[in-house]
């Protein structure tokens, strides 16, 4: 019977002995009450309480948390955008009884001054400014929410605008706009390009026209000098310079026949063709010569008369 009656007191006092005893994990804080009244605060660790005297109430984390926060407000230009605020907070070690017991939703109580604070600020801005001036939203958010939630406990360490939505329809708009933008620089860029070739090009013309002229002119001086000393060379021999001058009309002529045949599939035809053609031509070559010789010696002769 005495058996029965030890079992019994042995597992209520197993009871008492676990239930004296808890642990609180690292970076965070137990409250205790005692009789449903604050007793004390507890840190990381092994800790002893009175069994069904005093109560491990709840626990409070203080590792840096996250609340993001999802807004939608009209800026200046009237416009409705979603803004993400994500708001950094911890509750402050010396503090705990504040956030425990003054505040029952903080993360109710945060959203409404973020949102108070956003729909305050975004409002005077207009869309290009929030997404400029986004640091100074946060900025803002912080300050209001450090102000109101210092009493409770909470420190906020930072405030941080992390996505700005605007409506669907606008996002396209802004992109044609960013589009047609780029078509128009990059149109300038093709025009720049188009005129520097065009210049480039009438630049290489123009040389290539310098030089062609200046070899036509090498080329008509070198032929000069080529008939100046085949004329020599003829006069040595007793042919004067008349018959010289025939000799070589008729030989180039010649050579320019030879050339004309022996291009097979030549479409050239040359015009006067016979041999007196040679003999025609420097005919009317020393004509013209002559005829323009006694035009200049009339000439200078008429200026001679006016200038006595």
């Amino acid at each position: 019977m005495g058996q029965f009656i030890l079992v019994p007191i042995l597992l209520i006092a197993l009871f008492i002995l676990f239930s004296s005893f808890f642990m609180v994990k690292q970076q965070t804080a137990a409250i205790i009450e005692r009789f449903g009244k604050f007793h004390s605060i507890r840190q990381s660790g092994l800790h002893m309480k009175i069994p069904l005297v005093d109560k491990v109430s709840g626990r409070l984390s203080l590792k840096i948390q996250q609340l993001d926060v999802i807004i939608e407000t009209k800026t200046l230009d009237d416009v409705f955008v979603k803004l993400k605020v994500s708001v950094q907070y911890k509750v402050v070690t010396e503090r705990v009884y504040d956030a425990f017991y003054k505040l029952d939703y903080p993360h109710d109580q945060i959203t409404s001054y973020v949102f108070d604070v956003v729909r305050a600020e975004v409002p005077k801005m207009k869309l290009d400014d929030v997404f400029v001036k986004k640091d100074d939203i946060a900025l803002a958010v912080k300050a209001e929410l450090n102000d109101a939630m210092m009493d409770y406990g909470f420190d906020i360490i930072r405030t941080l605008v992390t996505d700005i939505d605007p409506d669907p329809q606008v996002k396209i708009a802004m992109n044609r706009i960013n589009a047609a933008d780029r078509e128009k620089t990059a149109a300038q860029y093709e025009g720049d390009a188009q005129r520097i070739l065009i210049v480039e090009k009438a630049k290489a013309e123009a040389e290539s026209k310098r030089l062609q002229g200046q070899g036509i002119a090498d080329q008509r001086r070198e032929i000069a000098r080529g008939l100046e000393e085949s004329v020599d060379v003829l006069n040595r021999v007793g042919i004067n310079s008349q018959e010289a001058s025939a000799l070589i009309v008729v030989t180039q002529h010649y050579d320019t026949l030879q050339a004309i045949g022996s291009e097979t599939n030549s479409n050239l035809i040359l015009l006067p063709n016979s041999p007196q053609a040679g003999s025609q031509m420097l005919n009317d070559m020393v004509a013209s010569f002559t005829a323009s010789n006694q035009i200049g010696e009339a000439m200078k002769n008429q200026k001679k008369k006016d200038d006595e």
